[in-house]
């Protein structure tokens, strides 16, 4: 696996068409992902002592965070709608390899911080709503 540019690791949010477009989340400086599953353990008393694991079972989810500096731009107005009215809406995470992840996500925390002499900034936190699909190039 080559090496990536943490600055292509891209947050987009979707245009509410069907298909949706995405637009990259403008002045992000970092994001994060995590992939989550939950175990489902089948141990019995024949299992020698060890734990054993149900294959495919339990809930799976993705979480997503991101911190960077406000610019006003439409996809961040588009986040900030969804915030508000608790909205699920489409997101596409790309990478610089060309993967990307795209699922429904809910935004379940947005924060704005400013200095007087400093930079309007926001962090926010998404979590996963029904299944994300991991494709082979993203847009």
């Amino acid at each position: 696996m080559a090496i990536e540019k943490g600055s292509a690791f891209l947050l987009k949010v979707g245009d509410g068409a069907t298909p949706p477009g995405f637009t990259t989340v403008a002045g992000l400086r970092t994001t994060q992902l995590s992939v989550n599953g939950e175990m489902v353990a089948i141990t019995h008393k024949e299992s020698g002592g060890w734990r054993e694991l149900l294959s495919g079972a339990g809930v799976r989810s993705v979480s997503v965070s991101g911190a960077g500096v406000f610019t006003g731009s439409a996809a961040e107005m588009r986040v900030k709608s969804n915030a508000l009215a608790g909205t699920i809406d489409d997101y596409r995470l790309s990478f610089e390899s060309g993967e990307s992840l795209t699922g429904r996500f809910l935004v379940t925390r947005l924060d704005y911080a400013g200095d007087y002499n400093g930079e309007r900034s926001y962090t926010m936190s998404l979590e996963s709503s029904g299944a994300v699909v991991s494709g082979g190039v993203s847009a």
